[in-house]
């Protein structure tokens, strides 16, 4: 079955319209974790046990804040890679309950576009 519309807007079929499924809850931090080697990365874990990676060459940094980082509004993940004199950088965050495997699908992305000079 399609609706028809008979003026601006859309027309989709009724199995279009139905309700979704989706991926909800933090789920498990290694995931994205499992994507950084000891050759390239470094990785801390501190007092409050939130976990630190950054590259060898100080320009990407990832946290993990399961509790919340301090001083925000549930923020659970940090990303942010340095910029060069001529680009500027860039930084993202996600809450706590984002899922770790949307989490990784970014860093594999972030990952996937370095390149060693």
């Amino acid at each position: 079955m399609t609706a028809v519309s008979s003026g601006p807007g859309f027309s989709a079929t009724v199995e279009a319209l139905r309700l979704r499924e989706w991926l909800l809850g933090p789920g498990q931090a290694t995931v994205v974790m499992d994507q950084f080697s000891a050759e390239d990365f470094q990785l801390v874990v501190d007092d409050r046990a939130d976990v630190h990676v950054n590259s060898k060459d100080g320009r990407f940094y990832l946290g993990w804040f399961p509790l919340g980082r301090p001083g925000t509004d549930g923020e659970g993940w940090k990303i942010a890679v340095t910029g060069t004199a001529k680009v500027r950088g860039y930084q993202m965050s996600f809450d706590t309950e984002t899922p770790a495997d949307v989490v990784a699908a970014v860093v594999a992305r972030v990952l996937e576009t370095s390149q060693q000079v």
